[in-house]
């Protein structure tokens, strides 16, 4: 590779004309954007480039975004590539309210050198009369451990910044909704008169409530006060009734609703992304044992039941399916234990076995045109959630919307040239709340809540947490917190983790890491990085925890099944903890004496998941809640047990119970059946009510954190060519 192509900086090497970044030889995934924004500061290293010369630059006048959210963003995903900060910069420097400067030494490039860039900055034009258009972000993980994803807002009418593989030319958007706040998971009436949608930021799993409005320009009206968890919205075949899914219990359930407004009705239990095959058959999917969800069939009078696809694992979840016009093949939406995976493509009548289709990467959506001749998806690759279609059956995927902002959610109108989409942005902040208050603690990306959440110290001073900037758990990086100062610092620069337990002395963290095609691994490090990382295992481990003599407690598949084991922190000495198989971990207590976990239990023919509590030295476990209660989370000084009770919303920020825990760690007298939702503090003595359902708790009940989340995401028409 010519000399000039290349500029070199600390550990890492930009290739100009390939439009690659790499650290120590490993190439980093980093979207166009951020690429072109280092390539425009590496042409003038040391030198202030203003925000205006950026927004000349990389944001050019015939494409109109929010400039101000699209550079910050840029910014942030190009320091955790770097493991740069905003505090302790090594290479990015923030000019506040002027622009950046990159302050790291630069070798082999001048100036005139990474100009010749052939990662296309664009040149500056001339200001030319805005043209509106739009843009957004979401993610998502499996229903246990979805959090109410995160979001920034106020974005004014955006335009999707176009690359090279997308039809630019001919793509056009136009607004449906016009929300302060979030509308997403858009569903079309079968004449395609009327769009039903939730009010809300988080296109899976939410608490907000269903609106309708009549297309173009109807108002738009709520007709629910259904405060459960639900998703996926479908139009009955005559267009009155909307059918949506709730958690309920511990299995999913499908309720309709009218049109007009009315209290739901019950339509089928277990029973999860139903849709009418025609007025006489149902298509949707059914938890065969523990989380085991696949797609079956049946008629509306219960006959002629089918199992038509199951995912291979028996922890894989099968979410959502959408039958071709002819109703002779299904797109298949769903989860493994990573997250979503690329979209399959099914035989309703058994004609071909499942494969894949689609982009490679995790698709959330997806849907056909009314003759049957494309498939669309909404899917998440490298880092970015856009729009692509294939052509049926065997055609190669085409993206066709790109940009700092994403799409969400898809319904196909009847035109079979245009589809309805959500588009937005998302991020999330900090928040500490103590006897004086809440305050906000800035953080320069999303923080990681849910399955790996921030978790505070045992004095309560120091708060850890994970920050992404992709909707890949595997691109989140280790941070810590100062609580007093609000000062944060990357504590691994480049180490990428997908969960992660810091020591109860502070000295020392276990994490897990995701890499593409190969078993998750663990790894061992002294947080005061007097050494270099240690691999103690790689034969698919996940979610570790230090155990209570300083032992490695992890989950890992075993077959069909996820068992917990340990292991010393040499990775010998392997073994099973219990004898029977869990579903997830979900926390341990401070001192070490109980691991919660979600584990399946036999609840008549069914095995059904159960949050529980498993006693590290022995004991029969207890069982918490009498339906899954998502992950309950212990306070610092190991005083209380927090278990949320009521799910939080756009509005509404849930509630959680605090349970008292005796001396040593002793749990109190748990109902026969665990705690119901919605219960109050008299159900245990000495409990006491906080007002959020997701939390971080710390030394006591005034004191704790949590991750605000709010959302900005509106509904698009998008036409295609």
């Amino acid at each position: 590779m010519p000399v000039e192509d290349v500029v070199r900086f600390g550990l890492f090497e930009l290739d100009l004309k390939g439009g690659q970044l790499s650290r120590n030889g490993s190439q980093l995934r980093l979207p166009q954007q951020p690429l072109q924004l280092l390539a425009v500061l590496l042409e003038r290293p040391g030198e202030i480039v203003t925000r205006d010369e950026l927004r000349q630059r990389l944001w050019p006048s015939d494409v109109f975004v929010d400039f101000d959210h699209g550079l910050n963003k840029s910014v942030q995903k190009l320091r955790d590539a770097l493991g740069d900060s905003a505090t302790s910069p090594r290479y990015i420097e923030t000019i506040p309210r002027v622009g950046y400067r990159f302050i790291a030494p630069v070798r082999n490039g001048t100036p005139a050198q990474a100009s010749a860039v052939e990662i296309k900055v664009p040149p500056r034009l001339p200001d030319s009369p805005p043209v509106p258009a739009v843009a957004v972000h979401h993610r998502a993980r499996w229903w246990f451990l979805s959090a109410g994803v995160v979001a920034l807002g106020l974005i004014t009418v955006v335009a999707i910044h176009l690359s090279s593989r997308v039809h630019s030319s001919v793509v056009k958007y136009t607004k449906l909704t016009d929300f302060t706040d979030s509308a997403s998971t858009p569903a079309l009436s079968p004449d395609g008169h009327m769009l039903a949608f939730i009010r809300g930021g988080s296109p899976f799993m939410s608490a907000d409530q269903i609106y309708v409005k009549v297309l173009p320009g109807g108002e738009a009206r709520r007709i629910t006060n259904d405060g459960r968890i639900k998703y996926n919205l479908a139009f009955s075949p005559d267009g009155s009734q909307i059918a949506y899914t709730v958690i309920e219990g511990t299995s999913f359930s499908t309720y309709t609703v009218s049109v007009l407004g009315s209290e739901p009705q019950l339509l089928l239990r277990n029973a999860a992304g139903l849709t009418w095959l025609d007025q006489y058959q149902y298509l949707f999917s059914r938890i065969r044992a523990g989380l085991h969800l696949g797609i079956v069939t049946e008629t509306v009078s219960g006959q002629n039941f089918r199992e038509l696809y199951y995912p291979p694992h028996e922890r894989d979840m099968a979410h959502y399916s959408y039958a071709s016009p002819d109703r002779q093949s299904a797109l298949v939406v769903g989860m493994d234990t990573e997250g979503w995976v690329p979209c399959k493509l099914i035989s309703i009548e058994g004609h071909f076995p499942a494969r894949s289709v689609g982009p490679d990467g995790g698709c959330t959506s997806a849907g056909w045109s009314p003759d049957g001749s494309w498939m669309y998806f909404i899917a998440g690759v490298e880092g970015q959630s856009h729009l692509w279609r294939q052509r049926y059956p065997d055609g190669q995927p085409e993206q066709m919307t790109s940009g700092p902002m994403e799409e969400e959610g898809l319904a196909v109108e009847h035109d079979g040239h245009s589809v309805i989409t959500s588009i937005g942005t998302t991020e999330s902040s900090i928040w500490i709340h103590d006897g004086s208050g809440e305050r906000s603690m800035s953080s320069e990306g999303t923080v990681v809540a849910g399955f790996a959440p921030p978790s505070f110290a045992r004095d309560g001073k120091t708060l850890y947490y994970l920050l992404w900037h992709q909707p890949a758990g595997s691109d989140a990086m280790l941070w810590r917190m100062m609580v007093d100062s609000g000062k944060s610092e990357l504590v691994f620069p480049g180490v990428a983790m997908t969960s992660y337990d810091v020591s109860p002395d502070g000295k020392q963290v276990v994490y897990s890491t995701a890499v593409r095609g190969e078993k998750s691994q663990l790894w061992l490090a002294p947080m005061d990085r007097s050494s270099s990382p240690k691999k103690i295992s790689a034969a698919g481990e996940m979610s570790p925890r230090f155990g209570p003599h300083g032992e490695i407690l992890f989950q890992v598949t075993e077959g069909s099944f996820i068992y917990l084991e340990e292991m010393n922190q040499d990775g010998s000495g392997r073994k099973k903890v219990v004898p029977y198989p869990i579903i997830e971990i979900a926390g341990i207590s401070p001192g070490r004496k109980w691991l919660t976990a979600v584990v399946p239990l036999a609840e008549g023919k069914a095995m059904v998941p159960m949050t529980m509590a498993i006693p590290l030295d022995g004991g029969s476990p207890q069982r918490l809640c009498a339906s899954y209660c998502g992950a309950p989370r212990w306070s610092s000084s190991g005083r209380f047990l927090f278990i949320p009770v009521e799910s939080g919303s756009e509005t509404n920020a849930g509630r959680s119970l605090a349970i008292p825990v005796g001396p040593g760690e002793s749990l109190p007298q748990f109902p026969p059946g665990g705690i119901e939702p919605g219960a109050q503090p008299s159900v245990i003595p000495g409990s006491q009510s906080v007002d959020r359902d997701e939390l971080v708790p710390g030394e006591d009940l005034t004191h704790f954190a949590y991750v605000k989340t709010t959302a900005h995401r509106n509904l698009y028409r998008v036409t295609l060519p």
